[in-house]
């Protein structure tokens, strides 16, 4: 039996959020998809991903025609060039690698626009280890790569309505400051598109259209709950996690013409209102009671 050459071989080191948003608009008679966990209690069995630990186990990469990086760097670097950098390059049935970054890599720009251009200047240190991260692949020899750098990333199960149905939602308001956003499915495209029409070297930020408060955000799922919209919170009396507070420390919006003009990409969701209202009918949120008013309320 001759074997299926036409069939590609996609292994996604961590097959997260955004990895199986990919999986499942790739046809599995064109793709076999292999993802490694840190968990194998995950049930992934619907998607027909064939699952591994790493590290712990020996990656597969024989055969392999496609990588999709989305493993966070530490301090000491990224985990996957570290272990398995030298044999990725030497691949010969490589034909494209995506690379999950972040838009933290171009820091601060107190709400000023910036795109695949602009330098990066990290103001945060997981925006460091982005940049160093990006640089490091980058640097090896003939690898068909591409950069993903994402804003925000939203989705069915990742959105702002369980913490507004547990009360514990707080529109923090710094003025001036905006956040760029992705749905998951937008993201998904991207890549999909990207996989379609390689460009090795290319970097590409991926966002909706529309920067905005996170206090709109917030503010548009309550009204589609049907609660009260929550009240400001000062960004200064918060008392936000050191963590959380850098989030508010980067304050840009972020171009994404290049998906549309490179890939021919149309956004599903270019706003956060159309994302959101994606979300609240993937979630079943039509079926959400508001609480009953308290008694003499």
């Amino acid at each position: 039996m001759t074997q299926d050459t036409t069939r590609k071989t996609l292994l996604c080191f961590g097959f997260g959020y955004t990895a199986r948003a990919l999986a499942k608009i790739l046809p599995r008679d064109a793709w076999r998809i292999i993802g490694t966990t840190r968990d194998r209690c995950q049930d992934q069995s619907e998607s027909g991903v064939e699952l591994m630990t790493w590290p712990g186990q020996d990656v597969p990469l024989r055969d392999v025609t496609h990588i999709l990086l989305s493993i966070s760097p530490s301090e000491d670097g990224d985990p996957v060039l570290n272990a398995l950098g030298a044999e990725i390059a030497a691949l010969p049935s490589l034909e494209w690698i995506g690379y999950l970054s972040t838009t933290a890599v171009y820091g601060d720009h107190d709400g000023g626009w910036v795109d695949e251009m602009t330098p990066a200047t990290p103001s945060s240190q997981r925006g460091n280890w982005r940049v160093r991260a990006e640089e490091e692949w980058s640097s090896l020899a003939g690898l068909p790569l591409h950069i993903f750098r994402l804003a925000g990333i939203y989705g069915p199960g990742r959105g702002p309505f369980a913490k507004l149905m547990a009360g514990k939602a707080r529109r923090i308001v710094k003025p001036g400051q905006v956040f760029s956003r992705a749905h998951v499915e937008d993201i998904a495209q991207v890549l999909k598109s990207s996989i379609q029409a390689p460009n090795p070297g290319a970097i590409y930020n991926v966002c909706d259209d529309e920067p905005a408060p996170p206090q709109d955000v917030l503010g548009y799922a309550a009204e589609l709950l049907g609660l009260p919209i929550p009240s400001e919170v000062p960004f200064d009396e918060a008392g936000m996690s050191p963590m959380a507070r850098s989030f508010y420390g980067e304050n840009k919006r972020v171009r994404n013409a290049r998906i549309k003009d490179e890939l021919g990409v149309e956004l599903r969701y270019p706003d956060y209102r159309s994302g959101l209202q994606a979300v609240f009918s993937a979630e079943d949120m039509e079926k959400f009671v508001p609480p009953a008013d308290p008694p003499g309320v």
